[in-house]
């Protein structure tokens, strides 16, 4: 029931909706506490796929590999369902105005609500100033087109050497 909801609206995939997901499996029904969903959300990341899979995670969490099942069902079939019923009228109106409105409407709210994930894991994460500028700065050179191995690469390298200097914690 948590998972049903945000799956119809996740706009812009799993990222805009971490932010609710994150209140939920925390706030609301304290199934874990914020750095376990940290830790899950790397996981989730990590692991191949889609990084809406951390569903799964939570569900497992909150009640093993039943919870597993019913997080993943519930954040994969009611959007699915969706899709498909709204998938046959959108390839007929590919040129039409109302699926261009619509469109343009649905992007800045797929953005704010990928930012309201990313907002949320910092906080969980009690992300400081480094963090911050890191985020900005890769965002803006992968948006000029740096390869993201090549931005990874150069991040491992810095902090690294923070590390090294005594400048941040291991």
């Amino acid at each position: 029931m948590v998972f049903a909801p945000l799956s119809l609206v996740s706009l812009g995939g799993g990222p805009s909706i971490f932010a609710e997901m994150q209140r939920q499996a925390v706030e609301v029904h304290g199934w874990m506490t914020d750095r376990q969903f940290i830790d899950l959300f790397a996981i989730s990341r990590a692991a191949p796929g889609p990084g809406s899979l951390i569903c799964a995670l939570v569900g497992w969490q909150a009640a093993g590999f039943a919870g597993a099942l019913v997080g993943a069902v519930g954040l994969y079939g009611p959007s699915s369902c969706l899709l498909l019923a709204v998938g046959h009228w959108w390839r007929r109106r590919g040129d039409s105005p109302v699926r261009r409105v619509i469109e343009r409407g649905l992007a800045p709210i797929a953005v704010g609500l990928i930012f309201a994930g990313v907002y949320t894991l910092l906080q969980a994460d009690g992300a400081g100033w480094l963090e911050v500028a890191t985020l900005g700065a890769c965002t803006l050179a992968l948006l000029r087109g740096a390869s993201p191995y090549a931005v990874m690469g150069v991040v491992a390298l810095l902090y690294a050497g923070l590390q090294q200097a005594g400048a941040i914690g291991g």
